[in-house]
């Protein structure tokens, strides 16, 4: 029974992350346990935090409002890179796989910018764009490009020589190709990569905050560590890392809808 089979899962799920939760807590509180890596107890608690004093920061940044305007330009920041790179990562994908000359000349030069660490490209982006949103989108851009572009090249790269020889005996031109062969076999790569996307999307966003901003959840976890507040630290990680699942999850909802014609897990077994 697969529903019984998931809320097995959701239930075992729920329960190791409040077994870590109480481990933390556990471990963190001066007064449960004997020193055990500390001899001044209350120091676990400043180096790892206190989930309790944890949530009570994320409640009163939500509760008093003053999270929102920081949230609201990560989040335009995350969003503009995450579509920006997607886009820009799905058409060259397509131009280069389907242009061997192209692909030729330009191969060395996509696997040594590939092979850059970006996170180095933020001082330049922040001479060029400054230090608004600009820099922070772009270094986001990089970090999501390549990881869809590859995808997309090898999915088309991918596709079937015999779906396409019969495409082209049933009267297929080059756009009727793209549209109804190369595109939907180089969907399921694309959505592979952007679930890891998300989460690159924000590193770009956080990362071009630390080094110069005003506003963003990364400006507010720079500002905890100047102060030696680690649990405002763990707290703005928390708010990014719910921000990335619920981004995550609405990727998975666009992949359910637009691959509705892939089978699931196990179908092409039963048929």
């Amino acid at each position: 029974m697969p529903g019984k089979d998931n809320k097995a899962l959701r239930f075992w799920q729920l329960g190791l992350f409040a077994a870590l939760l109480l481990a933390w807590y556990v471990l963190t509180s001066p007064t449960l346990l004997p020193p055990l890596y500390f001899e001044d107890p209350h120091k676990a608690a400043f180096f790892f935090g206190d989930p309790l004093k944890v949530a009570a920061r994320i409640w009163d940044w939500f509760s008093s409002g003053s999270i929102y305007p920081h949230l609201w330009v990560t989040l335009v920041e995350t969003a503009l890179a995450f579509a920006i790179g997607t886009i820009l990562g799905l058409v060259m994908g397509l131009w280069l796989a389907r242009s061997s000359t192209a692909s030729a000349l330009l191969d060395p030069y996509l696997k040594a910018l590939n092979s850059m660490p970006r996170v180095i490209l933020a001082p330049i982006f922040a001479m060029w764009f400054g230090l608004d949103m600009g820099s922070k989108v772009a270094l986001g851009v990089t970090l999501v490009f390549f990881i869809v572009f590859f995808n997309v090249y090898q999915g088309v790269r991918e596709v079937s020589h015999t779906v396409l020889a019969n495409a082209r005996m049933l009267g297929a031109n080059d756009r009727q190709l793209l549209r109804h062969v190369y595109v939907p076999s180089a969907m399921s790569w694309v959505f592979a990569s952007l679930h890891n996307s998300v989460g690159l999307a924000f590193v770009g966003a956080v990362v071009g905050e630390y080094l110069g901003s005003s506003r963003g959840v990364g400006y507010l976890i720079l500002q905890a560590e100047g102060t030696f507040d680690f649990n405002a630290v763990v707290a703005g990680i928390v708010v990014l890392t719910v921000f990335a699942l619920l981004l995550d999850w609405i990727v998975t909802l666009a992949e359910r809808r637009l691959l509705v014609w892939q089978p699931r897990g196990g179908e092409t077994e039963k048929i």
